[in-house]
C-alpha cells in the first residue's frame, strides 16, 4: 500500500473512506470496506482542538498503515492536522480536499463523522453533494455496546485485552525500542527485552500477558510479558513493560520490537520470596506458550 502525504496527491479518481480509525477496528473497518483509499489525519485532531483532552492512542502511524494496508486498500492519504487546517470550512475540505485533491468519486464515513471548523460538516452534508455518492456507515454494536476506539481503549487499560483484540479484528499492538533496565530478568534465568511505555499510546493494564513478539529482524516468538512496576523489588524505576521471548538467545538492545496481546495471565502481585516468584514466572512462560500456539500463530 502507498502511504502519501495530502501535498503529494495526485487527482484521480478514488473511492475514499475518510475518519481518524484509531485502532483501525471492527466499525471502521465497515466504513473502509469497498474503498481504494483512506483518508486520515496526524496528529489525532484533539491533540490540536483540545490538547487537554487528547486521548492516548490505540494505534502509531506505523501500526495504522499496518492495519489498513491488510484490508487491501491501495493507498492512505495522510493529512497534517494543525491549526491552520482545524480553521477550514467544511465546506472547503469538501471541496479542495475531497474533490479537489483527491478527485473522490465515492465517500464512505461512519454516521459519526464530523469535519471542518468547529465540527460543523457531517455526513448529511456529505450527501447533499452530487459530484460524488456518499455512503453512511451506522455505528456497529456488539453485545449491546458501540465498538469505539474509546470503549477499546478502556478495555485495554482495565485489562481486557482479549475482548478488545475481538473489537479490533485483531490483537491490540504496540512497539518500542528496547532499552536497558536492572536485568533482575537474567539473573531469574528469564532475561527480558524491555521498554518504556510511551504515553502518548495506551498500555494495557499491569499484569502478566501472553504475546506474540516481533523483532526488528522479523523473526516471531511466543512471549510471557510483564507490565507494572516490580513490586517485589525496590527498584526505583516506573512502570515498564518485560518482555521474555521463549526460544530465544541473542542481544535485542536498541531494536524495536512488537508485541501482540494475546490473554492477560494475571494481575501484578507482590511475592512472598524470589522463590516464589520464580515458580510462577515458570507456570507463566508454560501458560503463554500454550496459548500462543493455540492462538496459530
Amino acid at each position: 500500500m502507498k502511504v502519501t502525504r495530502l501535498p503529494d496527491i495526485r487527482p484521480r479518481p478514488r473511492r475514499v473512506a475518510v475518519g481518524t480509525f484509531d485502532g483501525v477496528h471492527l466499525g471502521h473497518r465497515e466504513v473502509i470496506r469497498g474503498a481504494d483509499t483512506v483518508l486520515t489525519f496526524d496528529p489525532h485532531p484533539t491533540t490540536v482542538i483540545r490538547p487537554g483532552a487528547s486521548p492516548r492512542l490505540l494505534t502509531d502511524p506505523a501500526r495504522k498503515a499496518q492495519l489498513v494496508g491488510s484490508l487491501g486498500v491501495q493507498e492512505l492519504v495522510v493529512i497534517e492536522f494543525d491549526a491552520a487546517f482545524a480553521a477550514r470550512s467544511a465546506q472547503d475540505f469538501v471541496d479542495d480536499v475531497l474533490v479537489g485533491a483527491l478527485g473522490a468519486t465515492h465517500v464512505s464515513v461512519g454516521e459519526n463523522f464530523r469535519f471542518g471548523h468547529k465540527a460543523r460538516g457531517d455526513a448529511a452534508l456529505l450527501q447533499t453533494d452530487d459530484r460524488f455518492e456518499t455512503r453512511v456507515v451506522q455505528l456497529l454494536e456488539i453485545d449491546g455496546e458501540v465498538v469505539s476506539s474509546s470503549h477499546i481503549r478502556g478495555l485495554v487499560l482495565g485489562g481486557a485485552i482479549e475482548y478488545a483484540g475481538q473489537l479490533l479484528g485483531d490483537p491490540f499492538t504496540l512497539a518500542g525500542d528496547i532499552v536497558h533496565g536492572d536485568e533482575r530478568g537474567r539473573e531469574l534465568g528469564y532475561p527480558t527485552a524491555n521498554l518504556v511505555p510511551d504515553p502518548r499510546f495506551v498500555t494495557p493494564a499491569h499484569g502478566v500477558y501472553a504475546a506474540r513478539a516481533t523483532t526488528s529482524a522479523g523473526e516471531t516468538l511466543p512471549a510471557a510479558v510483564s507490565i507494572g512496576v516490580r513490586p517485589t523489588f525496590v527498584t526505583g524505576r516506573g512502570e515498564l513493560i518485560e518482555a521474555y521471548l521463549l526460544d530465544f538467545s541473542g542481544d535485542l538492545y536498541e531494536t524495536r520490537l512488537e508485541l501482540a496481546f494475546l490473554k492477560r495471565l494475571r494481575g501484578e502481585k507482590r511475592f512472598d520470596s524470589v522463590d516464589a516468584l520464580i515458580e510462577q514466572m515458570a507456570l507463566d512462560v508454560d501458560t503463554a506458550r500454550a496459548i500462543y500456539d493455540r492462538a496459530g500463530t
